[in-house]
């Protein structure tokens, strides 16, 4: 499921904003350390629902008995603390669910519909709020469109193509996407280690496909759907045949080149599963992705890959106690997980949106009940993970290195950009001649997707085999080496794509970074070079 859907012309402003503030680490500098505290924060200037998100949605439902929304309650790292909001927590009427000492964040069901209200006022309590619009008992993955499944027809042609070209994989032909950074001569050199681990954050992996079998690292992988992680076996697995996302990006990242399929960007990595999408709605809740981050973090995991931005909505403003404490929460989590010495790597959303400019209409969220239109501030309204500092942000490209139609972009946002398909305007002379990525598929299958999704697989794929080469390069160092080795095209003279005279999107800067390609595009084989 798509909610960043490009299908929508973008309305955000294409003149950059004069305060040029590089994502969420100058806007709010200090206060979403792990230390500090979020009540220092400044005004925000957005378009958010003025009174208490959940409030509004438990009383919505006119029952006499309030439904039950799940909450993030975050506080200081110290045990008396702690103590004392988990009592403040009961007096509420709430119930702990999982309570993450490391970065002060606790995981809470309530039925009380003031509860959010109520648990701000405690002692000890630095920022709290609901983590959805909607009560528990009623996707926000960055795939654009469905996916189209290989044929049989398409896979014989493909693999006399492929054995014909001397490629390794039997569809291998198809993979033009291998080829444009270099991946399929950066294997020869170093596929990538099996010491480094990409924890594939998403749907959950069909880890029994012959093309991840070889490299899937259960033993990094959980189900962390509802706040609380759950390692028994196979409980990282897709619920549905219909929850590929997770496959598909995995099989980019580090299928292995065993002759069968398909091969990744770094075929000799583990990959892992970390499933935090609801089996009911395919959403990607808060609690689930603090839950992520810190498993990833206590498991020795190095990168996570994050398709995906975090659910009910895809902007969080600041002056909206619930966002507020979504952006806190899922912040100190990722944070928390840089320095334990992970890096992430997320997609830059499929909306077309400038997320540098001044202005941006979101007429989608919250996105697990009825929506409301806005217009805010990309500046004082986060996309998370996207958004957050440290992470790095990666826009999409085609095969003619151009970004991608439906592409989000920006300059001081994205960070690096890697192929993630466009089947609209850059086809490639491939024997399928399809300009989406082909890859895994859960029941053993394969299939074509594009998006952000599938650019962002590709970036973590590189920064895998950079971390092989470098196994001493720091989350921060690894980010430098990652950007320092990526390609820039520069700003294009036009990006009139459908050719009616009119600028689908403005790219501004120079060759060096730039709105479409940050530093570049990511080069494999300069990788491993």
């Amino acid at each position: 499921m798509d909610h960043r859907s490009s299908e929508r012309p973008s309305t955000a402003s294409s003149h950059r904003s004069r305060r040029s503030r590089r994502r969420l680490a100058l806007a709010v500098p200090v206060v979403l350390s792990l230390t500090a505290s979020l009540g220092f924060l400044p005004a925000a200037a957005s378009a958010a629902p003025p009174a208490d998100s959940a409030r509004q949605a438990a009383r919505a439902t006119g029952t006499a008995e309030a439904p039950s929304l799940a909450y993030v309650v975050n506080t200081r790292t110290d045990h008396r603390t702690i103590a004392s909001v988990q009592r403040a927590i009961a007096e509420a009427d709430g119930s702990v669910v999982a309570t993450y000492r490391q970065i002060g964040v606790i995981v809470v069901h309530s039925a009380n519909p003031d509860f959010g209200a109520e648990i701000r006022k405690a002692r000890g309590v630095q920022s709290a709020g609901a983590t959805r619009a909607a009560p528990l008992t009623a996707a926000g993955t960055t795939d654009q469109g469905a996916a189209e499944v290989l044929t049989a027809e398409q896979a014989a042609r493909t693999a006399k193509a492929s054995k014909a070209a001397g490629a390794g994989e039997p569809l291998e032909a198809d993979q033009w996407d291998l080829r444009a950074i270099g991946a399929d001569k950066a294997a020869k050199i170093n596929p990538g280690s099996s010491r480094v681990t990409v924890a594939v954050i998403d749907t959950g992996v069909d880890d029994t496909h012959p093309d991840l079998a070889p490299n899937f690292s259960a033993a990094q992988s959980a189900n962390c759907v509802g706040g609380k992680a759950d390692t028994s076996e196979g409980a990282w697995r897709p619920c549905t045949a219909d929850d590929y996302h997770d496959t598909h990006v995995a099989g980019e990242i580090a299928a292995a080149r065993n002759g069968i399929g398909v091969a990744g960007v770094a075929p000799g990595v583990k990959v892992s599963s970390i499933k935090v999408s609801d089996p009911d709605n395919g959403l990607f809740y808060p609690e689930n992705v603090v839950c992520a981050f810190v498993f990833a973090a206590d498991h020795g995991v190095e990168i996570t890959n994050n398709s995906y931005y975090v659910d009910p909505w895809l902007y969080n403003c600041m002056d909206d106690p619930d966002q507020r404490a979504i952006v806190d929460a899922v912040n100190r989590a990722q944070l928390y997980a840089q320095r334990k010495g992970t890096l992430h790597l997320a997609s830059a959303g499929n909306s077309n949106h400038d997320l540098d400019s001044d202005a941006i209409v979101d007429d989608s969220s919250p996105d697990d009940s009825t929506p409301v239109t806005r217009t805010i501030d990309p500046h004082e309204c986060f996309d998370v993970p996207t958004q957050l500092p440290g992470i790095v942000t990666v826009s999409a490209t085609g095969v003619d290195e151009e970004k991608s139609y439906y592409s989000s972009y920006g300059k001081g946002v994205v960070d690096v950009a890697a192929p993630g398909g466009d089947a609209r305007y850059q086809i490639p002379d491939t024997p399928s001649k399809n300009g989406r990525i082909l890859s895994t598929m859960p029941n053993n299958a394969y299939a074509w997707l594009q998006g952000t999704s599938m650019a962002s697989p590709h970036a973590a794929g590189v920064a895998a085999l950079l971390k092989s080469e470098h196994p001493w390069a720091s989350p921060a160092t690894l980010q430098r080496l990652l950007k320092a080795q990526a390609d820039n095209p520069g700003c294009p003279a036009s990006y009139d794509q459908d050719g009616d005279g009119t600028q689908d999107a403005g790219c501004e800067g120079g060759k060096r970074v730039n709105g479409f390609y940050g530093h570049g595009i990511v080069d494999a084989l300069r990788a491993v070079k």
